[in-house]
């Protein structure tokens, strides 16, 4: 697993088709199709919970033609009927595997609010029709599948493979679940983008190779019995205690022993050893205390708690997480090994990230742009929602806490070139009937990390930090916006291009390092309003979710209305906030509600914390304990908002101005004693009672139907009546 990997675009084309195989107009979804191109059979078939949309913003397509470019004939199969495997059937028997993942969202997400009621839409199928996937996609359809064709071998991916691909908390059950590899039996698990992965697995794999024993490829993981000759193995099942000055402390965070031979993960009986176990062949077992120097990565794993262990003490639960997070740096980690009863899932490490051009030729495979003619004038609210929208960057070095990137995408940005990018605006230009000059975003996951990149390859290479920016902005950053201002420049000038908006959220304590890309992104790319995700005010609960603090808010702020004063034009901020996360107290609550009150804004709707497979701040949901600190039996503990009424009044803060919302903060500032907020002057949070309330507030909008919280101040209404 070397850190140059092979090119993309290397391999030769499979051989079959190295003549005469030319893109397919759209990837077939049934057998007509593949009459149509001339197909007896797919290579191989991907199976997806969304609808099938020909466009680079879509994980089936960018999978799909990227495998077609390597010569391999693809189809896809979307949104199958679950409960038979017949739909499974429809395009024949694939030559070589079937590819499934849940869809661009993770299944349950998709189906459950954050309080576990069931959605009446879903924006990924075509009529944003509810319930076309089920739940827990990928385990349901890889069982489907093996069911279709006994034999065929199924890799699974996506973000809900990703996310689950140890023993992690599941906010649905409340319970800790297995691995996503043992439930769903599947032969492979590829986690992350995993371009390079796919391609490798599928060239292998025609060369005839079983993908059973594809154990060597980065970004992958499976299940194993034991672990190989030659390995040496790190434990780190022992979470720190106290000891005695005369005794040194150990650090599970590196390499502790503690081997679990026996049975399902029964702590007790484990057992030490700093020798070589005789029960594992030429295995080193090593002694934090007694560590051999210069061990080499690739051939050391770090056994982390089994399923068993972690599911019984939440303790466990926390450190694993730390240690999880703290291997996901492509250039150190190393690989990863979770008991599960009688056998292993093993994780290697990370993906190397894409080089720029890899990262321009996936993006400017010959994509349609469009959703499958199958759906006729259907709408698709996600793909209506980015059809004008371009991908820059991948990744994302913040490390919030609650979100998920990080995790699925990596912390190393990648980032395609300026003339790929503008490339794009001109396709879309050209070739889209109904493109009318406005490019709706130009971002990624955040819309500013756009070649950021740390100074020096080997600090990057050796860097532990789980944020790139937190607790305040690394030395080693490059934090130079000029070549995105550039890129913006350059796209607002193109024949054809009315505006360029930025959609995108924007981490805006990298942007105030930049005045004039802030100046840039003010007077020409933001459409009356900016969104940004200050996501809370108070320290207690930002430092729980490794966000900046509110300073850096009224600095950019600062910035942002001085750039629109000259530019002439009126515009807001639109800040975004979470209710009821890890950390947060009554108290945290109370003072943004305040703080919102202060600068009159009045969110339409709220975001509550929804504990996200494998997070960080899901581990501190579930442990009350924080792993972004070494875990001891005296770690410190993480008060979480678990119930229902506190969940309910942590939102009502946020909408302190909705009188639905009233009599529930009334009681709740009499049992604070902040009585003195109760009354009708302007310094009060809500009116003494609804009847002859002077209060100015006013019932909230009807929710709109898109995929983000608004926030509407009383000047947004004012734009919305001009």
């Amino acid at each position: 697993m070397l850190l140059t990997p092979k090119n993309l675009y290397s391999y030769p084309k499979f051989w079959p088709h190295k003549k005469g195989l030319v893109p397919a107009p759209l990837l077939p979804m049934s057998r007509k199709e593949m009459d149509k191109l001339g197909w007896d059979s797919c290579d191989i078939i991907i199976v997806t919970g969304d609808a099938y949309v020909d466009h680079p913003s879509f994980g089936m397509a960018i999978i799909g033609r990227l495998l077609e470019s390597q010569g391999f004939r693809v189809g896809i199969i979307s949104q199958p009927d679950w409960h038979s495997a017949d739909d499974f059937r429809k395009l024949g028997k694939p030559n070589l595997f079937f590819a499934v993942a849940s869809g661009n969202m993770d299944s349950m997400v998709n189906h459950y609010t954050a309080e576990k009621r069931p959605r009446s839409d879903d924006a990924y199928t075509a009529g944003a029709v509810a319930g076309k996937r089920p739940d827990r996609a990928t385990t349901v359809y890889t069982q489907r599948a093996k069911e279709a064709y006994k034999g065929i071998p199924v890799i699974i991916g996506g973000i809900e493979a990703s996310l689950r691909r140890i023993a992690q908390y599941d906010h649905w059950s409340q319970t800790i679940r297995r691995s996503i590899l043992p439930d769903s039996k599947a032969d492979l698990l590829l986690f992350g983008n995993a371009e390079r992965a796919v391609v490798e697995v599928a060239h292998r794999a025609a060369a005839g190779e079983d993908i059973k024993k594809m154990t060597d490829i980065r970004g992958t993981a499976f299940m194993r019995q034991g672990i190989p000759d030659g390995w040496t193995v790190l434990d780190s099942s022992e979470i720190d205690a106290e000891k005695s000055l005369d005794h040194p402390q150990k650090d599970p965070y590196a390499d502790t022993s503690a081997k679990d031979e026996q049975g399902c993960g029964d702590k007790n009986s484990q057992t030490k050893s700093n020798k070589i176990d005789p029960n594992q062949g030429a295995v080193q077992v090593v002694d934090f205390d007694h560590r051999i120097k210069g061990l080499k990565r690739e051939t050391t794993v770090i056994r982390i708690p089994s399923f068993e262990q972690v599911a019984k003490d939440r303790y466990l639960y926390a450190h694993t997480s730390r240690v999880f997070h703290l291997e996901t740096n492509p250039g150190n980690a190393r690989a990863l090994v979770q008991r599960h009863c009688e056998r292993d899932v093993w994780l290697n490490p990370p993906p190397i990230p894409l080089s720029m051009q890899e990262f321009d030729s996936v993006f400017e495979l010959p994509y349609t742009r469009k959703p499958h003619s199958a759906y006729g004038k259907l709408k698709i609210p996600a793909f209506d929602m980015i059809r004008y929208s371009i991908n820059i960057m991948r990744g994302c070095f913040g490390g919030c806490t609650f979100c998920s990137i990080t995790e699925h995408e990596g912390r190393i940005i990648q980032s395609r070139s300026e003339d790929s990018v503008i490339r794009e605006i001109e396709t879309i230009r050209d070739t889209d009937e109904n493109f009318k000059g406005n490019i709706s975003d130009l971002g990624g996951p955040t819309a500013n990390m756009y070649r950021l990149q740390c100074k020096d390859e080997k600090i990057e290479s050796a860097c532990r930090r789980l944020s790139c920016v937190y607790p305040g902005i690394c030395p080693n950053l490059g934090t130079d916006h000029k070549p995105l201002t550039k890129l913006y420049k350059r796209a607002r000038q193109l024949k054809g291009v009315k505006r360029v908006f930025i959609a995108s959220g924007l981490r805006y304590d990298l942007a105030v390092r930049d005045p004039e890309y802030v100046k840039e992104l003010v007077t020409h790319h933001v459409g009356g309003r900016l969104k940004i995700a200050p996501e809370h005010t108070e320290d207690n609960t930002l430092s729980k979710m490794m966000k900046p603090g509110i300073g850096s808010y009224h600095q950019f702020k600062t910035l942002f209305e001085r750039y629109s004063k000259q530019a002439g034009k009126e515009q807001y901020l639109i800040p975004y906030f979470i209710s009821s996360h890890p950390g947060t107290s009554d108290k945290d609550m109370l003072n943004l509600a305040l703080w919102l009150k202060r600068n009159d804004f009045k969110p339409d709707q709220v975001q509550a914390f929804i504990p996200t497979p494998m997070a960080i701040a899901s581990a501190m949901y579930h442990s009350e304990l924080n792993p972004l600190k070494k875990i001891t039996r005296y770690s410190e503990a993480v008060k979480t908002p678990r119930s229902g009424q506190q969940r309910k009044l942590h939102k009502a803060f946020l909408r302190y101005h909705d009188p639905e919302n009233w009599d529930v903060l009334r009681q709740a500032l009499k049992q604070m004693g902040r009585g003195d907020l109760i009354g009708n002057s302007d310094q009060c949070l809500v009116p003494y009672s609804r009847v002859g309330s002077t209060s100015k507030s006013k019932p909230s909008r009807k929710r709109n139907n898109d995929f983000h919280h608004r926030i509407s101040t009383k000047k947004t209404r004012k734009i919305k009546k001009n």
